[in-house]
């Protein structure tokens, strides 16, 4: 299935506006959102042998000369691939750490329970939020032109492609949706970093308040419009008002949903699941 096969993903009308019980906002200091405290259990990871990592580097012309470590869990040659997008201050080594995600753990899990085979990638996008920045600086250049035809190479098929990021990588995969074209076949985020204003972002998120009216997905919501999406955020979470705000302004919703959660790993590990079966059968639809 192309993106030209699927439906369009339509915005409704609604404002942003903060749904039931009054605005809340996130940002630096002073942010008046509240964690909750009941975020229910972590996520155990499974315990199965983890698909065979392989890891390396390459000097990114995009990223201004940066050493881009890489990683790729790849069951078999052939295959398509999810793209994972990490989180700040995480590298790609956060994908399948025991100790973070493990991906490849889960993807082991998940394909001796039937689930359809695909490659998991990871890449180092820095702390740049996945877009290109005034240092001529660009993440998501990186992945697109760079990471992919690496990816390639490797015996792995590039013209299926998925992207899964959490905190900023969500943000990042959100963002990064038109640059994939038709080889993009689903979308999964978890806890992804949105703000409506840049007075509410984290230091270093954007370079200014033009470059954040400039990629913020709030507005541009059509820029996913076609693509297989999931979207899982915890109640607990700071992020959690407006990702909430952003499903509420598509249609169809997105799949995904929310439930007690913070923004952790023990959350992410309890979607982790739910979000690779929901790219697999994306990627072999």
């Amino acid at each position: 299935m192309t993106t030209s096969d699927r439906g369009p993903r339509r915005l409704s009308r609604r404002g942003l506006l903060f749904a039931g019980g009054g605005a809340v906002t996130l940002g630096g200091a002073g942010a008046a959102y509240r964690y909750r405290t009941d975020d229910g259990p972590a996520g155990p990871v499974p315990d199965v042998g983890g698909t065979e990592v392989t890891s390396g580097s390459f000097v990114s012309q995009a990223r201004k000369g940066a050493q881009c470590g890489w990683s790729i869990a790849a069951p078999a040659d052939g295959l398509p691939v999810v793209v994972v997008l990490h989180g700040r201050r995480n590298d790609h080594r956060s994908a399948f750490a025991r100790s973070h995600l493990a991906l490849d753990r889960f993807l082991a899990a998940g394909m001796a329970d039937g689930m359809p085979a695909f490659a998991i990638a990871s890449v180092d996008g820095g702390d740049t939020y996945w877009h290109e920045r005034s240092s001529g600086e660009d993440a998501g250049a990186m992945v697109v032109e760079e990471f992919l035809p690496l990816i390639a190479k490797r015996g792995l098929d590039t013209s299926r492609v998925a992207l899964l990021g959490w905190s900023m990588g969500g943000f990042g995969a959100l963002h990064l949706v038109p640059a994939l074209g038709s080889a993009l076949q689903g979308v999964g985020v978890m806890s992804p970093a949105l703000w409506h204003r840049y007075a509410d972002t984290s230091p270093g998120s954007y370079d200014d308040a033009a470059d954040f009216a400039r990629v913020t997905i709030f507005g541009r919501e059509e820029t996913l419009a076609g693509v297989p999406l999931r979207v899982d955020c915890g109640k607990g979470d700071p992020f959690y008002p407006a990702t909430r705000d952003l499903v509420a302004d598509l249609a169809p919703r997105p799949a995904g949903g929310f439930s007690r959660g913070g923004h952790d790993v023990g959350y992410w590990r309890r979607v982790v699941p739910g979000q690779l079966r929901f790219l697999a059968e994306a990627l072999t639809a």
